[in-house]
């Protein structure tokens, strides 16, 4: 029977509808040939039409307002989200106006005085900050460093909107990884402000300019990563509490920081030995930093902790707590990639993405129509294989690639079994692969079968539902989804006469 597929995003919009539709050709002389033709059939991939007029610059519009709203919006956040932000936008709006107007329309002349000297101090501070990281001789004119301020300034904001656009899915899972990277990127940005001084005019503006690149990227991850670990941390619902306790904490830091850095300055003053104490000083940051990171243990399973979680399960029967999770995980990790036990890399997966990826696996996409074959309905079968669960799994064992397409409906518990399973699935691959069996050149028949086999292993005598009790018992939290990097998509799979 024809299916229609239907592709939603977080929030409900329609993405795209995939339509199967069986061949006509059925003209052989042999029988076992001519039922092969009246399975073959093709999946036309249709997309929402863009209207004209008015409506043309709806997708521009939904994708610029995506830049600046959370993955899912509105669905994704409580109703007053819109009215509380659009209220701090006119509080703030109305905050600009009121200060331009005090620089141009006070009559007081004491006023006007004071607040062009306080200008006038901001404007030279900046300068003499500047000067004393190399931007340029004691002859600089302000204006030149006015505009550059200007573009350091709008560098920095314009990375910052595009890197938490790109990012700010990631940020959540991979809050350990965006942590420590926060603390990378400050040092980086701090050591190019320093090397300024050794370059011409043009090359140190780029430089400084980047420098500012670095100083947006890290207060977006350190922010972000800082909101996910303190919710991690925080387990009386004392999240408030914790945060101000976290900023008295860096207040007194930061008074013992410049304590500390009194005394140091008098004592050094050549060249070699600022640079020499300067890297000293931030290789140790680091390194207590990252030491630090890797304390944390969350208790959440992304896709690194999914993959030491159910190797060591599938392998030994036995379930990891956190602690011994954060012992072993690397804080950098490739994005996707699967690893048996800690061990190389040997895969890599995908998980919530669209439908075609998991279509072109299958069968390449025709190069005009953009339709695809489906000879063997192969569609139907992987369908039908999971029609008692809540996702799609196939994986492209040439290619070494997983694809995970996620029902609509998918839960928390369902995107695990999912991960496990394709886990399972590759890691079997590879041992056939090792023992000299060549998977890769085995046709669908054999890979299906595989899957089917796979499946029955690891839900089969209620293996799962022992995993997943023993994984609440060692402390993992299971009803929070930390899979997905990227906004993801869902399937409703429905028969074409439905409709």
């Amino acid at each position: 029977m024809p299916l229609r597929i239907e592709e939603r995003d977080e929030a409900g919009t329609l993405k795209a509808t995939y339509v199967t539709s069986s061949s006509s050709s059925s003209s052989s002389s042999s029988p076992k040939t001519s039922n092969n033709a009246q399975q073959e059939g093709r999946i036309d991939i249709l997309y929402p039409e863009q209207k004209t007029g008015s409506n043309s610059n709806s997708l521009w519009t939904k994708r610029l307002l995506g830049m600046f709203l959370p993955a899912g919006y509105p669905h994704s956040v409580t109703e007053d989200y819109t009215w509380i932000h659009y209220r701090r936008f006119r509080a703030r709006s109305l905050a600009y106006c009121r200060r331009e107007r005090c620089y141009k329309v006070s009559t007081d002349p004491l006023l006007r005085k004071e607040e062009a000297i306080g200008v006038y101090k901001s404007m030279y501070a900046h300068i003499m900050s500047t000067t004393g990281v190399g931007v340029g001789d004691a002859s600089a004119s302000p204006t030149n460093a006015l505009l550059l301020s200007i573009l350091q300034e709008s560098t920095g904001r314009v990375a910052t909107i595009l890197f938490a656009d790109r990012l700010g899915t990631a940020v959540e899972p991979e809050c350990k990884m965006y942590r420590l990277a926060a603390d990378v990127f400050n040092d980086a940005a701090m050591l190019l402000d320093c090397l300024s001084p050794a370059l011409p005019r043009g090359p140190r503006v780029l430089l400084l300019s980047s420098s500012s690149i670095l100083r947006a990227l890290c207060g977006v991850a350190a922010g972000s990563s800082k909101a996910s670990l303190s919710a991690h941390f925080a387990k009386w619902g004392n999240l408030g509490e914790l945060n101000a306790k976290d900023s008295s904490q860096e207040t007194v830091i930061s008074l013992l920081g410049m304590l500390a850095g009194s005394v140091v300055v008098s004592y050094v003053s050549s060249p070699l030995a600022t640079w020499s104490c300067l890297i000293l000083l931030l290789s140790v940051h680091l390194a207590m930093n990252r030491a630090a990171v890797r304390a944390v243990q969350m208790r959440t399973l992304n896709r690194q902790r999914a993959n030491l979680v159910f190797s060591t399960f599938l392998d030994q029967n036995k379930v990891l707590t956190p602690k011994e999770v954060s012992l072993q995980e690397r804080i950098f990790e490739w994005d996707g990639v699967l690893r048996w036990r800690g061990s190389d890399a040997f895969a890599a997966a995908t998980i919530g993405r669209p439908l075609r990826y998991l279509l072109a696996a299958l069968a390449p996409a025709h190069e005009m129509t953009g339709s695809i074959r489906d000879g063997e309905a192969k569609v139907m079968r992987i369908i039908r294989l999971y029609s008692q669960e809540e996702f799609l799994v196939w994986y492209d064992a040439p290619q070494q690639v997983g694809h995970i397409t996620l029902k609509e409906g998918a839960g928390s518990k369902s995107q695990l079994k999912a991960w496990a399973l394709l886990l399972w699935i590759a890691h079997r691959h590879r041992t056939y692969r090792a023992g000299g069996a060549d998977a890769t050149s085995a046709g669908f028949e054999p890979r299906l079968d595989s899957h089917r086999t796979a499946l029955q292993e690891l839900t089969g005598t209620s293996r799962w539902l022992e995993c997943m009790h023993r994984m609440q018992m060692a402390g993992w939290n299971l009803d929070t989804a930390s899979l997905e990097t990227t906004p993801g998509s869902r399937v409703h799979v429905q028969a074409e006469t439905d409709d």
